[in-house]
């Protein structure tokens, strides 16, 4: 196979830059291309933690199908959409591969760790775009190192309230899937429970305060979660879910707070969000288009779109993912 590896594609600070594409220049099966993978995957693996996210263009993916046999070369486990908390609502196409959100094409989804609201995430996001948009719907990528960099030089104070307190998160699951809104998935489905009992053992276990309100939803508070993580290899990170809750939940300034339970100052959290926006870098979907994301590493969202947009996605559950009860 003639796979280009190009770094020019997107951001760059010093010598570092993301993401990575690999391009394959020539037209290939995907047989090849699961070869290739399976020999790269240590690699690939390796330097999707290096860099942040890789871009692959043109290795015969076409399909939901296609897509679960080019992360399956990858020899990464599975991390189900079922046993996630994730306040999306999806749908499963294949046992790894699910829709990316049902929210419809003008809603934005705001800049996220995924899962980083909850003590369950997945260390590793991969994404396929089955196809592009007419217009729009990239997906935005942040390094949340370099952003975390900006804010210790800018927000000093700020930056060690975060380290010092955490985060606790505030969120309403509705009664039922509620498939427009980015945060629509019913607290049946997002505990895996069928009962009111079952899902209180549930938030119990993961060490969860909750309120049952007149409507049959269920508000959830998380106990105090980190706001900045330490990585394996000693790169601290701004991992949390601060600006799509921020930017993106309902009653913001109470939905989330200091580990303290005192507010997120408004225009400490105003311009976090501006700096994040200066770094971001929108991948430029194209139909076949797969892409890698270290999720401690690197935040992502959604832009708004027209036409019809179908990215699918899939999960990973390793080197550091806080698989709860």
């Amino acid at each position: 196979m003639n796979v280009t590896e190009r770094t020019d594609l997107g951001r760059t600070r010093g010598n570092d830059c993301f993401p990575l594409l690999f391009e394959c220049r020539d037209t290939v099966t995907l047989e090849q291309s699961l070869d290739w993978v399976s020999r790269q995957r240590e690699t690939l693996v390796a330097r999707a933690a290096a860099h942040g996210a890789l871009l692959f263009r043109g290795f015969g993916v076409t399909s939901d199908h296609d897509f679960d046999a080019f992360i399956q070369a990858f020899g990464l486990p599975n991390f189900t959409y079922a046993e996630s908390l994730s306040n999306a609502v999806r749908v499963n196409r294949t046992e790894r591969v699910f829709t990316a959100n049902e929210a419809p094409p003008e809603a934005v989804i705001d800049m996220h760790h995924e899962m980083a609201q909850t003590p369950v995430f997945p260390s590793r996001l991969f994404f396929f775009c089955e196809q592009a948009a007419a217009g729009g719907g990239e997906t935005p990528l942040c390094r949340s190192d370099w952003l975390l960099d900006d804010l210790a030089a800018e927000l000093p104070g700020f930056v060690a309230r975060c380290r010092e307190l955490g985060v606790r998160y505030r969120n309403t699951m509705p009664a039922e899937d509620v498939a427009q809104s980015g945060q629509g998935r019913s607290w049946a489905s997002t505990l895996s429970v069928d009962s009111r009992e079952a899902a209180e053992a549930r938030l119990a276990a993961l060490g969860y305060d909750w309120e049952w309100l007149e409507d049959g939803s269920l508000r959830a508070i998380t106990p105090v979660l980190p706001a900045i993580r330490k990585m394996s290899d000693g790169r601290e990170v701004f991992f949390n879910q601060l600006i799509a809750a921020y930017r993106g939940w309902k009653d913001a300034e109470r939905a989330i707070t200091f580990g303290d339970d005192s507010p997120f100052p408004r225009d400490d959290m105003e311009r976090v969000c501006e700096l994040a926006a200066e770094i971001t870098f929108d991948t430029p979907w194209e139909s076949g288009d797969v892409v890698l994301v270290d999720n401690f590493l690197v935040m992502h969202g959604r832009r708004p779109f027209t036409g019809t947009r179908r990215v699918l996605a899939s999960l990973v559950a390793d080197d550091g993912s806080r698989l709860a009860a």
